[in-house]
């Protein structure tokens, strides 16, 4: 007798046809369930169920997508150069919001990075060949030609704050970012701070853009020097942080659009010997792990990221069943802590 004549014979892989045997129903009933459940009984639906898990039957992706002609994938594309996913605690939280929510679904997230032209080049052209049945789009730019090219190519498309140029074609989930900042800068006039700097976000961005917006709602047109651009890395806090000490050294507070930069404002203000807050107040803005790492702990705007991903979702999700595009704001509030 030979090694192959006692081999256990392989056990074969269970099919739909299994499924509908022990379950009482028809072939075309089980297909039903997999693709939805429309048009299927609780009764039904439940007796699938238990068939599926108790058999181990697994759906047959490229088989049901050439069906369906859907991939059951779903893309993440990130418009920041790739060190920014690993140092911005905000990418991580809605990376891990989306997949969350996609995996109760049986959807896969496929996380892009497109943070040169030729990456959106490339990424342009995967996701629009038929790989993925949609994307999410974070941290857009004004000058990003992707969101032009997916909606051209007909890919439904969710984006991560207002896609500017594009909120009437594009589905998005934003942060109340332009009431936040009057939160936070109302909040420093009321304890006393007169001379508020900002360090903004990217003003190619809608946070950065919102935010500078709500800054100048309660102060007005403010003194250009107490306005430096920033790009939401620690990096570009410090160094804003730096220029607004050089241009107003009178400033006795700083509304910091983002949490990171606030931290990297931190570094610069006390290397100058200044003491937070009796010296200069900070404000950041995200409620980020950052905030609670910083020392001292920051008073801050939280935006509901969690939220914000799930929200992402479910506009993704209606828009490759072909609901129009639509719009989500959800509201920010103030946590104060040390720092001002």
């Amino acid at each position: 007798m030979t090694d192959a004549d006692t081999r256990m014979p392989r056990r074969a892989r269970p099919t739909m046809e299994d499924v509908a045997q022990m379950a009482g129903v028809s072939r075309g009933t089980v297909s039903r369930v997999l693709n939805g459940g429309r048009h299927v009984s609780t009764p039904a639906l439940e007796a699938v169920q238990r068939a599926i898990r108790k058999s181990g039957y697994v759906v047959n992706q490229h088989a049901r997508s050439l069906v369906t002609q859907r991939s059951d994938s779903v893309a993440f594309i990130l418009a920041e150069p790739q060190d920014r996913l690993f140092e911005d605690p905000n990418f991580n939280i809605l990376l891990r919001g989306c997949t969350q929510a996609l995996s109760e679904r049986d959807i896969t997230l496929l996380l892009t990075i497109a943070g040169t032209q030729a990456d959106r080049k490339r990424i342009g052209r995967y996701v629009t060949a038929g790989h993925v049945d949609g994307a999410l789009l974070v941290s857009d730019h004004a000058d990003n030609p992707l969101i032009a090219e997916l909606l051209n190519r007909g890919l439904p498309v969710v984006a991560c704050g207002r896609p500017l140029g594009h909120e009437r074609e594009v589905s998005y989930v934003a942060a109340d970012d332009r009431d936040g900042a009057r939160q936070m800068v109302t909040y420093l006039r009321s304890r006393g701070y007169r001379t508020i700097g900002t360090i903004t976000g990217p003003l190619d961005t809608s946070g950065g853009v919102d935010r500078l917006a709500g800054y100048r709602d309660v102060l007005g047109e403010p003194d250009p020097r107490l306005v430096i651009a920033g790009d939401y890395t620690r990096a570009s806090g410090e160094e804003a942080m730096d220029q607004l000490l050089r241009q107003a050294p009178d400033l006795d507070a700083v509304f910091v659009c983002s949490d990171l930069m606030a931290a990297g404002a931190i570094v610069a203000l006390q290397r100058a010997g200044k003491r937070i807050p009796d010296d200069v107040a900070v404000g950041g803005f995200d409620d980020s792990a950052v905030a609670t790492a910083a020392m001292p702990r920051l008073t801050t705007v939280r935006q509901p990221l969690s939220r914000i991903s799930g929200e992402m979702v479910r506009l993704l999700l209606a828009a490759i069943t072909g609901d129009p595009p639509s719009a989500v704001i959800l509201p920010t509030n103030l946590v104060t802590r040390e720092s001002a």
